[in-house]
């Protein structure tokens, strides 16, 4: 059968390869599946091609582990986050659906830096934020989640805050969950959900399983913070890789 998106044997394997990273990552921190494989497909395809992909995979993770995770979810943030990220999704898939391979490779590189710098340079907030700050948020992560990255400003803002792991988790779990049911007929309308699109999601199922519970049973044994660290760096050279190949 051919495969998705006009893979290759070699870079379908690559990118099995990038799934099963991603979602030992995911399992066992919380975050930066999406990053991980949209940041890993734009070293050998259009990025755009897996944002759905990713989205759907998201969900189906979160259903996995969603049992060991619902009692400590902070609620009120992720309603507020999504009323931000519901405002910020339309207009972000707006700027980028329309722009070229490279353009799209340069602004997911972009923005993965950005957002690992803040995390890497330990940017801490004092204060207690209430509802605006979360709003704020949700609305950059509404914009970042065009190109199927909308978890890391919320990481990025969690980490600020000095959460407590399982919180941490816990919420954006909950919060890509929601995002994700709102995102799938947002992004069918832009294009973005194609047959090439259920195929990939089916085709990485059992790699995600697989990813997702080893991480998550590492999670149990193991301080995330180290390893969140080593997600940081991972996602940090993939990004550096993909700006190179969009310029040359």
């Amino acid at each position: 059968m051919p495969l998705p998106f006009d893979l290759t044997p070699a870079t379908a394997l690559f990118m099995a390869m990038a799934f099963l990273v991603a979602a030992f990552v995911r399992g066992y921190s919380g975050f930066g599946f999406s990053a991980l494989v949209v940041a890993s497909s734009a070293l050998v395809t259009n990025p755009l091609n897996f944002v759905a992909v990713v989205m759907f995979c998201e969900f189906g993770m979160t259903v996995q582990q969603w049992g060991g995770v619902w009692r400590d979810v902070a609620w009120r943030r992720v309603v507020t986050l999504m009323i931000g990220a519901v405002i910020g999704l339309p207009l972000g898939l707006w700027a980028l659906t329309g722009a070229g391979v490279d353009t799209a490779r340069a602004v997911v590189a972009i923005y993965v830096l950005a957002m690992c710098a803040l995390m890497l340079m330990g940017w801490r907030i004092t204060r207690a934020q209430g509802d605006a700050g979360h709003l704020a948020v949700g609305l950059a992560s509404g914009l970042a989640n065009a190109p199927g990255m909308g978890g890391l400003p919320v990481a990025t803002y969690f980490t600020a805050q000095g959460m407590a792991a399982g919180t941490f988790r816990a919420t954006l779990i909950a919060y890509f969950a929601v995002l994700d049911l709102y995102s799938a007929p947002v992004m069918w309308a832009h294009g973005l959900v194609t047959w090439d699109t259920l195929y990939a999601a089916a085709l990485s199922v059992p790699i995600i399983v697989l990813g997702t519970w080893a991480g998550g049973r590492h999670f149990l044994n193991t301080d995330p913070q180290d390893f969140r660290r080593f997600a940081i760096f991972l996602l940090a050279g993939l990004a550096i890789m993909g700006l190179l190949k969009s310029v040359f």
